[in-house]
């Protein structure tokens, strides 16, 4: 879908709300106690996951699993969105 000027969107925007993080840290790793490395918040129900460079890498299979395709990084001073279905910025 384009917006105007030119700038291509990602259809799965849509699934984008206003959350809350559930946790302060990735769910199952604090169920687990497996470590994390870094933290994705899922933006449409707000479960707080671990990234891809984690062991366990929940916030990918939440995304899989769950089907909520866009996180934020989590992480203090970082501002971007990841689309797990496109592979790509969101």
């Amino acid at each position: 879908m384009n917006a105007p000027h030119g700038v291509v969107t990602d259809p799965h925007l849509a699934w984008v709300r206003d959350v809350v993080p559930r946790t302060d840290g990735c769910e199952e790793c604090l169920r687990m106690g497996t470590p994390w490395v870094h933290l994705r918040l899922c933006l449409t129900c707000g479960h707080v996951g671990c990234c891809d460079s984690s062991p366990m890498r929940h916030a990918r299979a939440h995304a899989g699993v769950i089907g909520h395709p866009i996180v934020r990084s989590a992480q203090p001073g970082e501002d971007w969105r990841w689309c797990y279905v496109d592979e790509a910025f969101a």
